[in-house]
């Protein structure tokens, strides 16, 4: 079988003459996201040069962002079968009774095309509005619906002035524009060692380092960061303090305030992403408020409302509203007023906090079912959030888990894209409790789930 092998240049040292070479070949599509690379004796014979010299040439590509190494199965370019693996579209091909728990999607009710359709009535019947959806807005929205936002986070508790918002096109959208507003290719960034995949699809499109930090059941290990900084400390660090996404850890407030002090000592970001949505009572103290000048807190209207309408926001330092809004200007010039102008009518009708009141409660309901149908199970998860985290008996293999749940059409997700570097994958899957129709098709998923754990061909592999 060939293996991919460039024309190395004669100048400088061999190691970053094949990185330069992988670089190239990506940008030249000769290797697309998701290629394994020749294991690196091979391609070592084949250049003639040492195991060492394609190791550097491999780690110095990873370095730069083009390359993901992964133990035990090789080294790959990245931006393809992670990032691919991690986002599932819904819709498409849905066998008859499939109940997908893969998606942190909120729980469904007829209220949100309801209400979607009042707004858009309303807007019909206002001129102004009709006429103000067909032209071009500034960059960061509106003032007066930015205030209108900014008051709607200050009823959830999160009071925000509205000169320190941007509307962007949903949560993931505010990630990506502040990692390609605020950093260089190659620079590195730091999360939990298990974390938001769109962050990790995100990075690789950037082609930013990403170093995962070890975490627990009180969420980022700080001190192993501080160690980390103390080396190399990133340029900035992602965080979902109130229940990290997958694992529902959240960060205790000793380890806010480390944090805070980390940024100031160190000079670096902070993202705190808010879009998994807890109310005030379940939440810490946010990282906007112990360190406002170097956080950038990214909230959505996609857990709450409707994830379709793919309206967000953005808080920022005031030093950085300029660089952000020319970001979001050069990606795609502006939101597209219509679907601002709808969450703001929705939000003026009162059916948002009829929804979000509802929601909680179901959100309860349905982890209150799950913990009590996986008692005598490791799981985890925060007691009114959409996601649980189930840790698998000893021996367990979570692929084995998951494909044989498809078989009896449950669709839930490993740890796999979660996984931040080349630290193995932990044994145990996502349960999004949130996106089953309805709580009894979430027990009848937990009722195959509990016969799938108990089945023989699942019971502890011996080696």
């Amino acid at each position: 079988m060939t293996i991919w092998v460039p024309e190395l240049s004669s100048q400088g040292p061999r190691y970053r003459a094949l990185s330069d070479a992988i670089a190239v070949a990506i940008e030249r599509g000769e290797l697309v996201p998701g290629d394994r690379l020749p294991p690196q004796r091979r391609l070592a014979d084949a250049l003639g040069v040492t195991v060492g010299t394609v190791t550097r040439g491999y780690a110095e590509a990873e370095r730069q962002g083009w390359l993901q190494a992964r133990i035990g199965s090789g080294t790959y370019v990245r931006g393809g079968v992670d990032a691919a693996a991690a986002f599932p579209l819904p819709g498409g091909e849905r066998g008859e009774g499939l109940i997908d728990l893969s998606l942190s999607l909120p729980p469904p009710h007829p209220l949100r095309a309801e209400a979607l359709g009042r707004a858009l009535n309303a807007i019909a019947r206002q001129p102004r509005l009709l006429q103000a959806s067909v032209e071009y807005q500034a960059a960061d929205g509106l003032l007066d619906q930015r205030r209108q936002l900014a008051e709607w986070l200050a009823s959830l508790d999160m009071p925000l002035p509205a000169e320190e918002l941007l509307i962007t096109q949903g949560g993931q959208h505010g990630i990506s524009l502040a990692l390609t507003s605020l950093l260089r290719p190659g620079e590195r960034i730091a999360t939990d060692a298990l974390t938001y995949p769109g962050l990790i699809g995100a990075a690789q499109q950037a082609h930013l380092k990403v170093d995962g930090i070890a975490m627990d059941a009180d969420g980022m290990d700080v001190e192993a960061l501080a160690r980390l900084c103390a080396r190399q400390a990133p340029r900035l660090v992602y965080v979902t303090p109130d229940q990290n996404n997958p694992t529902g850890a959240s960060l205790s407030e000793a380890r806010r305030q480390r944090l805070a002090a980390l940024a100031r000592e160190y000079d670096f970001w902070l993202l705190e992403d808010g879009v998994q949505y807890l109310p005030a009572p379940a939440r810490g103290t946010p990282l906007y408020q112990l360190a406002p000048e170097r956080t950038l807190f990214v909230f959505s209207t996609a857990k709450v409302l409707a994830g379709g309408l793919r309206i967000g926001i953005l808080r920022a330092p005031e030093r950085l509203r300029e660089r952000l809004a020319a970001g979001l200007r050069a990606q795609s010039w502006m939101v597209p007023p219509l679907m601002i102008a709808a969450v703001c009518q929705w939000l003026a009708s009162g059916d948002a906090e009829t929804l979000l009141a509802w929601q909680c409660e179901e959100l309860a309901a349905r982890q209150a079912l799950a913990r009590k149908r996986l008692a005598g199970f490791e799981v985890s998860g925060q007691p009114l959030g959409a996601n649980l985290w189930l840790t698998l008996p000893h021996g367990m293999r979570s692929a084995a888990l998951v494909e044989a749940l498809a078989s009896r059409d449950v669709r839930v997700t490993s740890a796999e894209p979660f996984c931040v570097g080349s630290e193995p994958a932990p044994q145990a899957i996502r349960l999004c409790l949130s996106a089953a129709a309805s709580r009894e098709a979430l027990d009848q998923a937990l009722q195959v789930l509990l016969d799938a754990l108990e089945s023989p061909p699942l019971a502890p592999a011996t080696l």
